[in-house]
């Protein structure tokens, strides 16, 4: 009796782990093979490599001569031997790239060229064979740059996806130049859609868990079809495989317009706008906590013009919901100078429909404007601030010229006492982006309440956050 027992058990162990191993094999027959995706798309990846002249920081300046701002005897023998390290430098960077064209167009980032005076693309296999590459244009904004190569021949290339139709937990595949490995390949899924991480005003990034490292940028995130999603963009430093990618959606239109006019134009409504949350929604009588705050309307703009005032909320465009600020003006971005647009606005409880030519947005002409308007003179919480310009940004070894420098800090000031100093770039405050000092004022002004400003600053090449507080005098 007890060895039927046995026997029946022996028999279902064994019938359990043939099932558990058939299952394990049939899961693993249904991942995705990559070997003929990565061979085909492979071809059309290039690897940028850039040589750009940078200012030499005294801090290398003192590790080559420790005794360089001393008075000491070791000084002159360090001056003897080791020579002053030069005020300007050269330095090398990598990234990578995609073929759209078989004549040589490639897409990139922009942070991956900016502020080059060489750029070189090298093929699949022809390491020994670099080609240089022209810019055609670049769009900080989006952080989308062109590039064009003379070539003899048809180039492999890669077309573009609809990142729209991408779904979250769908296989897709990177390939890059991370740390000067090329054509490295790495795999993953999409992770999310959307992803909103404060590197400009179109934020609306595809996250990914497949592999992205220094030098991925500028790579195409291909779907299982060849087709490119997404282009690698930015990483998580202290993340693990948190990676994300500009939409090819987005990307594809940048991309026409710097092939046509070298540039990108943008609508332009001359607003400043805020998110809507709870609080605001009951204060304003809204049905929802969603749409655009009108914080402020520049006279002479195409939104002064149409009517917009200040406190309407703008809830639609064209007739597509806004749900919030970012995709307001996405919206507007994605539309064309001169192009007439209706847009729906809740004005004191009343829903209301106007129509808006919209204007050339130029963020110089802009800034230029504001300076005229208002005294650079008059302090924002003890600071006198500008815009940072492309000279600064090169001799910080920032990618972009975003942000606002500080130039000066009156003694005794709430930045005096928060230990803001001269020189600092402040590039945010309470998580919003500031390129102009009339959005800081407008930030300072919506802090009132709770008298506190938050700042993501850089400081001789290191970010860092700090805080100013205030009190009313």
């Amino acid at each position: 009796m007890q060895f039927k027992r046995l026997k029946f058990f022996c028999m279902c162990t064994v019938t359990l782990i043939l099932a558990l191993c058939l299952g394990s094999a049939n899961s693993w027959a249904e991942l995705p093979d990559f070997t003929e995706l990565a061979e085909d798309s492979g071809s059309a990846v290039v690897n940028i490599s850039t040589v750009k002249t940078v200012k030499t920081s005294k801090r290398l300046k003192k590790f080559f001569n420790p005794f360089q701002e001393r008075k000491s005897p070791f000084n002159d023998f360090f001056e003897k031997f080791f020579p002053d390290m030069p005020e300007k430098r050269k330095k090398n960077a990598l990234g990578s790239g995609f073929i759209i064209s078989k004549d040589g167009y490639i897409v990139t980032n922009a942070h991956v060229i900016s502020g080059a005076d060489k750029i070189k693309a090298n093929l699949q296999g022809e390491n020994d064979d670099s080609y240089t590459a022209e810019v055609v244009g670049k769009d900080e904004e989006t952080d989308l740059a062109l590039l064009k190569i003379d070539v003899d021949r048809d180039l492999p290339v890669l077309e573009f996806g609809n990142s729209d139709e991408i779904e979250v937990g769908e296989w897709v595949l990177a390939i890059g130049n991370p740390f000067g490995l090329d054509h490295t390949v790495t795999a993953g899924i999409i992770s999310a859609k959307g992803r909103v991480i404060g590197a400009g005003p179109y934020d609306n990034f595809i996250q990914t868990d497949a592999s992205i490292n220094p030098g991925n940028s500028g790579g195409p995130l291909l779907n299982l079809q060849g087709e490119v999603v997404g282009i690698n963009s930015a990483i998580v430093a202290r993340g693990e495989n948190i990676g994300f990618a500009i939409p090819s959606n987005m990307a594809e239109d940048v991309i026409r317009q710097l092939k046509k006019y070298q540039e990108v134009k943008r609508g332009w409504l001359g607003v400043s706008i805020q998110d809507v949350d709870q609080d605001t929604a009951k204060a304003l009588n809204l049905p929802e906590a969603k749409g655009a705050l009108v914080s402020s309307v520049r006279p002479g703009e195409p939104a002064d013009e149409a009517g917009i005032q200040v406190g309407d909320v703008i809830v639609s465009v064209q007739g597509d919901s806004i749900e919030d600020a970012g995709e307001l003006t996405r919206a507007i971005g994605d539309m064309s100078p001169g192009q007439e647009v209706e847009i729906t606005i809740r004005r004191n409880g009343k829903v209301k429909k106007l129509t808006v030519e919209l204007g050339l947005r130029d963020l110089d002409r802009q800034a230029a404007k504001e300076e005229q308007q208002e005294s650079s003179d008059k302090l924002l919480l003890g600071m006198k601030v500008r815009k940072l310009n492309e000279k600064e940004a090169r001799s910080l070894e920032m990618a972009t010229a975003k942000g606002l420098v500080v130039l000066g800090i009156k003694q005794g000031s709430p930045a005096a006492k928060a230990n803001i100093q001269r020189g600092d770039v402040i590039l945010r405050a309470n998580k919003h982006t500031v390129n102009s000092r009339n959005e800081l004022k407008q930030i300072i002004e919506q802090a009132e309440d709770k008298k506190v400003l938050m700042l993501f600053i850089n400081r001789k090449g290191q970010n860092l956050f700090t805080t100013i507080s205030w009190d009313d005098e």
